[in-house]
């Protein structure tokens, strides 16, 4: 989705944001494999900019954590999107609480099941974390300048940051002052 605006200013428990927009309403009702992935790795992008910048993590990316880990899991016990097969291993939902149920929730399947989906969701997220370890390493110059501007300016346009990302000076629209 294209980026609308990039902040470091504070909102809530994160310590800044990326606005993205979606172009279309379509694209939250099916997504391919290869675009889940896509956002689970955006979604860890702060997170490791952290691990590879300053060579130490904060809680600023619990938001987005918890984001790829629902994320994770829907492609495994949801969507089929994982080496168990085309399976759903969702949790059914009982009508009558017993003791010693989950509140009325049941799982479809086994404790090595369970320990099989655990180990795909780990995978899904180690190879996404290195696919993002890599494109921030690759790519460490132009975080620095995105950085550094965000310090001066503390907000900046989705246009100013791809710019930074491609390696293009910005020009700011002309203001409606200018042109009056």
């Amino acid at each position: 989705d294209p980026v609308l605006k990039v902040s470091i200013v504070p909102r809530g428990n994160a310590g800044g944001y990326t606005l993205m927009v979606p172009e279309d309403d379509i694209k939250y009702r099916y997504n391919t494999k290869t675009e889940i992935l896509d956002n689970i790795t955006i979604y860890l992008g702060g997170r490791v900019a952290e691990e590879v910048a300053l060579h130490d993590i904060s809680t600023g990316a619990s938001n987005d954590l918890d984001r790829v880990a629902k994320l994770a899991r829907k492609m495994v016990t949801e969507d089929g999107m994982s080496d168990l097969g085309a399976l759903t291993y969702a949790v059914q939902h009982e009508e009558t609480v017993f003791l010693g149920r989950d509140f009325s929730r049941e799982r479809n399947y086994s404790e090595q099941v369970a320990a099989q989906i655990d180990e795909q969701i780990k995978s899904i997220v180690d190879r996404c974390h290195e696919r993002a370890r890599k494109l921030i390493t690759d790519n460490i110059d132009k975080l620095k300048t995105l950085a550094e501007t965000l310090k001066e300016k503390e907000v900046i346009s989705g246009e100013e940051a791809r710019c930074i990302v491609e390696g293009r000076t910005f020009i700011p629209p002309p203001t409606s002052e200018a042109t009056a």
